[in-house]
């Protein structure tokens, strides 16, 4: 090529799309989309059984979790699923939209959990106890970016952190650390699980969903409607409460 000839243009970046419920559904490419989703969700509970099973710390919402199940006769992933539709209530007076990605949150990632637990036990090695923790948070990144990707609603504590910056006027950045500073303080007067593990997932979650986010988001944005101006690359800071949820 001459060194005259106009370089090609870049590709457009994939968008992260404001849609409603039903716009969502009808956006298309769902057979893309619903596989990625379960799939998306399914990994993430993996995640947090891992973590469960290194007993090297958890991530901020499931100290939270492991505090409730020390006072309620439930599991992890039933913890997971009560404490996902109890977020649920709080979107109410922030005017957030569930779609069917939200309450397929609520319920999937809570049972990929306890189905991972009942799997796996707790290693001796302190070497295989590093390695789940740290696979654990590797593919929660992983999973956080396929279920946000398919544009089919924001877990229940993203769409908390979501709404709370809406309603505040505060950055995501500042209103997520203090959704997860609360929780982690809440878990702990519970008698939560606080490690290491929490430190380094609060330390990569982000970056790592950064990372993953733009290879997994579909562009499904239809003709006359907007997008939410927020390009996947840009968008791993913001997604997660991990929930979502990170945390979900």
């Amino acid at each position: 090529m001459s060194t005259l000839d106009p370089a090609p243009p870049a590709p457009a970046p994939r968008v992260l799309a404001d849609l409603g419920p039903l716009a969502q559904l009808r956006a298309g490419r769902l057979g893309r989309r619903l596989p990625q989703l379960y799939v998306g969700l399914v990994l993430y509970g993996v995640s947090l059984g891992l973590m469960v099973r290194s007993d090297l710390g958890l991530a901020p919402w499931d100290v939270l979790h492991s505090g409730l199940v020390g006072y309620l006769p439930i599991t992890l992933g039933q913890a997971v699923v009560v404490m996902s539709f109890v977020v649920l209530l709080l979107w109410i007076p922030l005017r957030e939209q569930p779609g069917l990605g939200t309450i397929s949150n609520a319920l999937v990632v809570g049972l990929a959990a306890d189905g991972t637990l009942a799997l796996l036990d707790r290693p001796d090695a302190l070497v295989l106890r590093v390695a789940l923790v740290l696979g654990g948070i590797a593919l929660c990144g992983f999973a956080s970016a396929m279920y946000i990707g398919s544009q089919l609603g924001r877990g229940p504590r993203d769409g908390l952190m979501t709404g709370l910056a809406r309603r505040t006027g505060r950055s995501l950045r500042s209103v997520r650390t203090g959704i997860e500073v609360s929780v982690v303080v809440l878990g702990l007067l519970l008698g939560g699980v606080l490690g290491v593990g929490t430190v380094l997932y609060a330390l990569a979650i982000g970056p790592l969903t950064q990372r993953w986010l733009p290879r997994w988001t579909v562009d499904v944005t239809p003709a006359g409607v907007v997008p939410a101006n927020v390009p996947a690359s840009n968008a791993g800071g913001s997604a997660l409460g991990g929930e979502e949820r990170g945390g979900v």
